[in-house]
């Protein structure tokens, strides 16, 4: 698995753009976003390239953040792709939580980062042919803290 900060944001004006500094000025490199709003707040996922001390600089801004574990899995960057590791899952019974994807540049594949809500998914991706990456295949991982 790889980690996803979650961060919760008011849905205000600037505060998007706010946390992305804060990791900006850090010197953090953000690799996936994905927002998910209601009227009164948002919450913004992350893949970044050091998660751990995102979530502490995030803190420290005075960001609400949480770090969770999530698969990441590659697939040939084609039309039913996702479709094709939803099925896979599906038959296995797990389900989905969430998922959002992007696209590896220069490269011909996808990657669909999913929330698995209970089970152990790469056993089950694995054998149907699918690269379940581990946090070095897309970010330093830093120490915890």
């Amino acid at each position: 698995m790889i980690e996803q900060l979650s961060v919760f944001l008011e849905n205000q004006p600037g505060r998007l753009a706010q946390a992305c500094r804060t990791l900006g000025n850090a010197g953090i490199n953000m690799r996936a976003l994905m927002v998910a709003d209601t009227e009164q707040f948002g919450v913004v996922r992350v893949i970044c390239d050091r998660p751990n001390t995102a979530k502490t600089v995030l803190e420290a801004a005075g960001f609400g953040v949480s770090v969770t574990g999530v698969y990441a899995v590659e697939t040939p960057d084609r039309p039913g792709g996702l479709a094709d590791v939803l099925e896979a899952l599906g038959t296995a019974g797990l389900n989905v939580e969430y998922a959002y994807c992007f696209l590896e540049p220069g490269e011909n594949a996808a990657v669909n980062v999913l929330k698995i809500d209970e089970g152990d998914a790469r056993d089950v991706l694995e054998a149907a042919g699918y690269r379940v990456l581990r946090p070095e295949d897309l970010y330093e991982p830093d120490d915890p803290s």
